[in-house]
């Protein structure tokens, strides 16, 4: 019989193999059922039994349990390379597949507006822990459904942020006020910019006298990207839109980004960003002083994989990094990254 057809014998017997030849090369290498026992960590009893078993089967004695101490038979000699050649391939295949789970690649889903460096040490840490993570840009549906079909194995998931682990705040980006002067930006000459004060929607009004010219708009157009056209993120704007007397037009989606922060920066416009995303690209940041238009995310795991079943604290603290955040409120004892791998 050929080492396929003994496995599956075995296996089609409800019994565990590998358990009962552990049990006998044991016994043969410590020459002593006890110390065979005490070396595999189980009752002397159970692995008597499995030897009985493996006796049953093969029709005949492994052991000769007259004498004093425990003696192999000469039917025991000789299949005694073959359980051990069994016992190596099982040991090999262990290693095989352990292998292929450290080396398999792991999908993240993270919003488009990470910066490169901050997913750059994402990618290293994982390496480090021995994970290969493929980090993948996604708009906040395709997030979702990539955990729900396990495309993803961690994704950074938007939830409104009175509920979130973690906040990150909005804010209007605009051109430097160095351009309008000709000067170069605070960021080029390398001097920190000042953080300017919170505003609010109804600052986009015209002033006062100055009315709306023919083919100028009543108001600062605000652009919105991707990561805010989550269903509830869009709602909660139109209404803020309205309770501030603006156009509904005020606010609308960018399209596409380089454009979209060229005009930014020509002044034409404001965009609706973090401030990490507005500093890398050399726009003035403004915070947005309406709280609930703030971003809120989870880190979440997809459940059909077991590998990825919880999140690290390491990874979730660096995605709260890559994605500009910060602890939620509320969350006094606990870190925001805590709170994420807590809820993965």
């Amino acid at each position: 019989m050929n080492f396929e057809c003994v496995i599956t014998y075995w296996y089609d017997c409800g019994v565990d193999l590998l358990a009962h030849l552990e049990a006998y090369v044991a016994a043969v290498d410590e020459a002593s059922f006890s110390r065979a026992a005490e070396r595999l960590g189980i009752a002397q009893p159970l692995l008597s039994r499995r030897i009985k078993t493996l006796e049953a089967h093969f029709e005949g004695q492994l052991f000769d349990r007259s004498r004093r101490q425990v003696a192999t038979t000469e039917m025991g000699v000789l299949l005694l390379p073959y359980a051990r050649d069994v016992l190596d391939r099982a040991q090999r295949l262990r290693h095989v597949a352990r292998s292929a789970r450290q080396s398999a690649v792991r999908a993240v889903g993270v919003p488009a507006d990470c910066g490169p460096a901050a997913l750059a040490r994402v990618i290293r840490a994982g390496t480090e822990h021995g994970t290969t993570f493929a980090v993948r840009e996604l708009p906040p549906d395709e997030r979702e459904a990539g955990l729900a079909d396990a495309s993803l194995a961690y994704a950074l998931v938007r939830v409104p942020p009175e509920s979130a682990a973690l906040r990150v705040p909005l804010g209007l980006a605009s051109a430097p006020a160095e351009a309008a002067g000709g000067g170069r930006p605070e960021s080029a000459a390398g001097r920190p910019r000042a953080r300017r004060r919170a505003v609010h929607l109804e600052d986009l009004r015209p002033r006062r006298g100055t009315g709306a010219r023919p083919g100028r708009p009543a108001a600062v157009p605000v652009l919105t990207t991707v990561e805010d056209h989550a269903p509830y993120a869009q709602d909660r704007l139109r209404r803020a839109v309205a309770r501030a007397g603006l156009p509904e037009s005020t606010v609308r989606p960018a399209g596409p980004m380089a454009s979209a922060l060229a005009e930014t920066l020509a002044g034409q416009l404001t965009l609706l960003c973090t401030e990490t995303f507005a500093r890398r690209h050399g726009a003035s940041w403004a915070p947005l002083g309406d709280a609930a238009l703030h971003r809120g995310y989870e880190l979440r795991a997809a459940r059909r994989d077991p590998e990825a079943a919880r999140v690290p604290h390491w990874l979730a603290a660096l995605l709260a990094a890559a994605v500009g955040a910060e602890p939620a409120a509320g969350s006094a004892g606990e870190d925001g990254p805590s709170r994420l791998a807590a809820r993965g």
